[in-house]
């Protein structure tokens, strides 16, 4: 059953086959974070100065790239990750875990000298959050330890690639290599950071958490951010926007003809969440028609309003959110390789992300 949200290198969906008889067999390419988590699970956060206790430790893999494409792997795929870490314990431990999990580690750079990464992470049992406080690795990963040949061998035969927005530098030359054999591109835009811009460019699709859209368009409602994405960025097909408990709203473009009927963005995504606030309790989809999707003083895109519902778990059954969105990208992937509809997408990554 789907209750329980946990770290996703910790769950083990095996849900293929009820979504497709056949799925894919595709090879999926990620370029970004993998390294440990050390989860300590409090009563309550800790105020300045405070000493407390912790509930449990856990200490287990992480990083965006790592938690998303270890989901991947257990869904069925073919997952390459290319990152870099320490030849010390905790790089170990990531390459170990990783290949447990199917992950292929053959384009993970080790360092002779140096640091892994890793995040220290409190979980607060009392509001059910977790905060990160990262370490990056040392020394971090440059373009020059990736060489040309195994960038092309890690390409080779790719369905998609994956990138979480970090190695920026490195992540900037594999996708112009994949934009070279025009395999689509995926981001996590999590934040704004360094270099994101630039590769965002390069994407086909952007799945995005809930501050990114208004933090890196100024606009004044989600809804209208996501046409200014669209707007902003003309190779996206679609871009998801992640809403914790609330779900996700995405915006797909229409490359058909112009719709002649305008429609302001934020009264159709408000219509579309009444609507689907009166569906049964599983994760759900409600989409709306073909519109000119107008957002007040950006502009207008053609194009698809999709409102995807989250379950509702109980707080007595909810364990942490730690990997959850990385788990909906990975369902995302999932869904993109085996051709999916919008909905069944949707619908797929929401369940994904609940597995416990």
């Amino acid at each position: 059953s789907w209750r329980k949200i946990r770290a996703c290198r910790n769950s083990r969906p095996t849900i293929c086959s009820s979504h497709n008889p056949n799925p894919p067999n595709d090879v999926v390419v990620g370029c970004g974070a993998a390294s440990v988590d050390f989860l300590a699970t409090v009563a309550a956060y800790p105020k300045p100065d405070d000493k407390i206790r912790s509930i449990k430790l856990k200490v287990q893999g992480g990083g965006n790239a790592g938690n998303a494409l270890t989901c991947v792997a257990r869904l069925g795929l073919k997952p390459r990750v290319i990152t870099k870490v320490a030849d010390d314990s905790q790089g170990r431990s990531i390459l170990d875990e990783l290949q447990a999990d199917g992950v292929d580690t053959s384009f993970i750079v080790v360092s002779k000298e140096g640091t892994s990464p890793f995040t220290y992470i409190i979980v607060d049992n009392e509001t059910k959050t977790r905060t990160c406080i990262h370490t990056p690795g040392y020394p971090p990963m440059i373009p020059e330890d990736l060489s040309e040949s195994s960038l092309l061998s890690a390409l080779n035969g790719a369905r998609i690639v994956y990138f979480d927005g970090r190695l920026y530098e490195t992540a900037f030359v594999v996708a112009q290599e994949a934009v070279r054999k025009n395999i689509p591109i995926l981001i996590d835009a999590e934040r704004p950071r360094e270099g994101l811009d630039d590769l965002l460019k390069f994407a086909n699709y952007v799945v995005c958490s809930a501050k990114f859209p208004l933090a890196w368009t100024e606009a004044s409602t989600i809804p209208q951010a996501l046409v200014s994405i669209l707007l902003r960025l003309p190779n996206i097909r679609f871009v998801i926007v992640t809403l914790g408990k609330e779900g996700c709203i995405m915006l797909e473009r229409n490359l058909d003809a112009s719709s002649t009927e305008e429609v302001d963005i934020d009264s159709l995504v408000e219509s579309l969440k009444t609507t689907s606030s009166e569906s049964v309790s599983h994760p759900t989809c409600i989409s709306s028609s073909v519109a000119t999707l107008k957002a007040e003083g950006i502009g207008t895109v053609n194009g698809r309003v999709y409102v995807g519902t989250a379950e509702s778990i109980p707080p007595s059954e909810l364990i942490d959110t730690t990997g959850a969105g990385d788990a909906f990208i990975g369902a995302v992937i999932y869904a993109i390789c085996a051709n999916f509809s919008p909905e069944t997408m949707l619908s797929f990554a929401a369940n994904v992300l609940g597995f416990g």
